[in-house]
């Protein structure tokens, strides 16, 4: 029985944005001629996040794009697998060979091992490289409220907290799997000022991802400086949150085989009060929360398999 949520949303036409001036498919560069930041933003670094594909649509469908200063820089990544997007198995078009958002160290964009999405990801590293300010647009498999993920380091939640949205931002860990696109470089360098949010927009399929992608993006374009201020005050769709909490992660809890099983119904952002409370369990292995009040991150409902990442899990710092 398929229990994926309802898809509320339509996957745009993107083909008309294969063919660019920057020398790589579905990468488009706009210069303003005067000196300013390089901005990016990307949508479908996995091909089944459908929001971010809407935005840049969006985006692009305004007319000309003259930046005020600076260059723009948009990108959809994993084009190959928004391709093969089947609205009757939807979470099959999430990559090709492997995640995308796992292969930005140094080790392996610049090693001898192949993939699709390897060869996308050494296409795109220029344009990563070359950018000061980074928008990476993405959605959560199961239902959740936006969250921002700031990487590892705390000027990326100042950073979105100049931004204003969403309400909740999160501190983490990474993945041991590898390394993200939002925390390569000077990304994830304290010393550096180059920033880059990584933005949940809800759900991968419910039409409030779109408009959360929508209103991120301009907010985003807004704050680096890339547009009128006032051309984008006009084009936002949402309040901003009357505050924003930060979320400290301080465990990643990693499935060991296929029987990983939460002990109960979990939903992303739900607060565990009670600390020594057995939330899931692995084969004989009982996991229990260590603190009081904690919160679980994008826990994940499907079936882990060895490795997978299940559930982070974290504090509110404020």
């Amino acid at each position: 029985m398929n229990t994926d949520p309802a898809i509320e949303l339509a996957p745009p036409d993107i083909g008309p944005y294969r063919h660019s001036a920057s020398g790589v498919d579905h990468v488009h560069v706009f210069d303003s001629g005067r000196a300013g930041p390089t901005v990016m933003v990307q949508a479908l670094t996995h091909g089944n996040e459908l929001c971010g594909a809407i935005a840049l649509d969006w985006l692009l469908r305004q007319g000309p794009i003259q930046p005020l200063q600076g260059r723009l820089i948009l990108s959809f990544a994993n084009v190959a697998a928004y391709q093969r997007f089947d609205p009757a198995d939807p979470n099959a078009s999430r990559c090709v060979d492997e995640d995308l958002n796992r292969v930005w160290s140094d080790e392996q964009l610049l090693g001898s091992r192949d993939s699709l999405e390897l060869r996308r990801a050494r296409a795109l590293r220029p344009f990563v490289d070359a950018a000061d300010f980074l928008f990476d647009i993405h959605s959560m498999q199961d239902a959740c409220r936006p969250l921002m993920v700031c990487g590892l380091l705390d000027k990326g939640a100042a950073f979105a907290r100049r931004l204003g949205m969403p309400g909740d931002l999160l501190i983490d860990t990474g993945h041991p799997s590898g390394l993200r696109m939002r925390d390569r470089g000077g990304f994830g360098d304290p010393a550096s000022p180059k920033q880059a949010l990584l933005i949940e927009c809800g759900q991968h399929w419910e039409a409030a991802a779109a408009e959360v992608a929508i209103d991120g993006l301009l907010r985003f374009l807004r704050l680096t400086g890339v547009v009128d201020a006032g051309w984008a005050a006009t084009r936002l769709r949402l309040p901003l949150p009357q505050r924003q909490r930060l979320i400290r992660v301080d465990e990643a809890v990693t499935a060991r085989s296929a029987d990983f099983r939460f002990l109960f119904p979990v939903r992303g952002l739900d607060v565990i009060p009670a600390a020594g409370t057995a939330f899931a369990r692995d084969g004989a292995t009982l996991f229990h929360t260590r603190h009081d009040d904690t919160v679980l991150v994008m826990p994940s409902l499907k079936h882990g398999r060895p490795g997978n990442t299940m559930v982070r899990l974290g504090r509110f710092e404020d």
